[in-house]
């Protein structure tokens, strides 16, 4: 059974609650899914990940939420290639109203890449009303796994 992560960076949950979402649709699919914030997985852990979506909100003015800012600290230290086994997809979720729009998901799409990882699936950015962008992103990554 190929083992897919689930990372999340939440300010207000929501980006806790897709990634619940994503996890029950995996682990239906065929695949094991293990969901977890991004401060609940160690930096050896991490590195490890064979396959890893990415789940993170825009929090202030274009900012990481509290719970991702350890890690992404974490990731940008690291060399070119140290994910150059990691498989990866990010859901951006943010709010057009701000001028950074979906900013921190889109430095985990740029720091994942330049790290080494491979993208399997185009980053989504999607707005307040985010279900349906979202539901079409989680069914298309996790075919892509399968």
């Amino acid at each position: 059974m190929k083992k897919v992560t689930i990372l999340y960076g939440t300010e207000t949950g929501n980006s806790e609650l897709l990634s619940m979402d994503i996890c029950k649709v995996g682990n239906k699919s065929g695949l094991n899914c293990v969901n977890m914030g991004m401060d609940e997985i160690d930096n050896d852990e991490f590195s490890i990940i064979e396959n890893l979506l990415i789940v993170c909100s825009t929090w202030g003015d274009g900012e990481q939420p509290d719970n991702a800012i350890d890690l992404f600290e974490f990731v940008e230290s690291l060399d070119e290639c140290d994910l150059q086994y990691m498989n990866f997809s990010v859901l951006a979720l943010g709010d057009t109203a701000f001028d950074l729009f979906c900013e921190a998901g889109k430095e985990w799409d740029r720091i994942l890449e330049e790290k080494g990882a491979k993208r399997i699936h185009d980053r989504v950015d999607c707005d307040v009303d985010y279900e349906d962008d979202a539901e079409e992103w989680i069914e298309t990554v996790i075919s892509k796994l399968v």
